[in-house]
């Protein structure tokens, strides 16, 4: 498969004369970094590639000085979904399932991750305090897809019309996303002229077309006017204090205890990879060399 020059960016743009403002993402490097961390089945691995590039999308037109991140439980074959894009665009994102289960369920949404299972949209900025600001959406899963669910919360609970393209391949995942311009930006059929051109194009052209080429082959007559980007990236903010932290929460003796079978304690970053390791005489340091325990995280972020 032919990959765009410009890959692992995002790029914004607007269509002036339509009121309507654009994002589009195209992910190489940074997809194959993220699916190299677990053997996924198709299905769970396309809808983790889209929900990645659903993160980054939603960071153009978000306030975001931390991090935005997609979230789902459910209790279907897909159990979890982790997707984050922090303020400095990087990404990172991991799923949970049963590998037979996952199999036989396809790529429907709802038969994946279950009638009951909920999405969140966080965005986590810094706050004045120790703790961070943070902004909730909850997304329902009653649309077969991610591109679908998220166009009715955008519509629902944010009153944006929104339109999304997701698609996933064992290269790369791209995105798309169309949104109003709040007001009344733009002539009276400007978002009906952006949904026709919108529907023409396909998820192969998505992933073979550079930025320049999708403004000027898909939106020519709208006169679109690039308005920059960034470069994306995979990166995790797992750390060695972290774990410590992690260590401390289960307490002296159960972290102790971790260290009899193999004569050492190892914690292993779902995301990257990234494995720690704590002798017997480390861990022991850890509540006797510190007067106040840390505050610890329930999980390895």
């Amino acid at each position: 498969m032919t990959l765009p020059a410009d890959t692992d960016r995002l790029d914004r743009f607007l269509l002036p004369h339509a009121g309507v403002r654009g994002v589009r993402v195209h992910l190489h490097e940074t997809w194959q970094r993220i699916a190299a961390s677990e053997a996924y089945p198709a299905a769970v691995g396309g809808t983790l590639g889209e929900a990645v590039a659903a993160c980054a999308l939603f960071t153009a037109h978000a306030k975001v000085d931390g991090r935005l991140s997609v979230q789902l439980r459910g209790e279907g074959p897909m159990r979890a979904l982790f997707a984050e894009c922090t303020a400095q665009g990087t990404l990172r994102g991991l799923a949970h399932f049963d590998p037979a289960a996952a199999q036989a369920a396809g790529p429907d949404l709802r038969r994946l991750a279950g009638d009951d299972a909920v999405m969140a949209i966080t965005i986590e900025n810094p706050g004045p305090g120790r703790d961070p600001t943070r902004y909730q959406g909850l997304v329902g899963m009653a649309a077969a897809g991610l591109a679908e669910a998220f166009e009715t919360y955008f519509r629902q609970s944010e009153q944006l019309p929104t339109r999304l393209l997701l698609t996933t391949t064992d290269h790369s995942c791209a995105g798309l996303m169309l949104q109003k311009l709040p007001g009344d930006s733009g002539d009276d059929d400007g978002w009906n002229r952006a949904n026709a051109l919108f529907d023409t194009l396909r998820e192969d052209e998505l992933q073979a077309w550079t930025s320049e080429q999708l403004l000027r082959r898909l939106f020519a007559e709208e006169e679109a006017q690039p308005l920059g980007g960034r470069a994306l990236a995979f990166g995790c903010s797992c750390s060695r204090e972290r774990v410590e932290g992690v260590l401390m929460s289960l307490g002296h003796e159960e972290a102790m205890a971790a260290t009899a079978q193999h004569g050492h304690a190892e914690v292993r970053c779902e995301f990257c990879g990234q494995s720690y390791m704590f002798d017997p005489a480390e861990v022991d340091a850890l509540f006797t060399d510190a007067p106040v325990p840390m505050a610890a995280p329930d999980r390895l972020q």
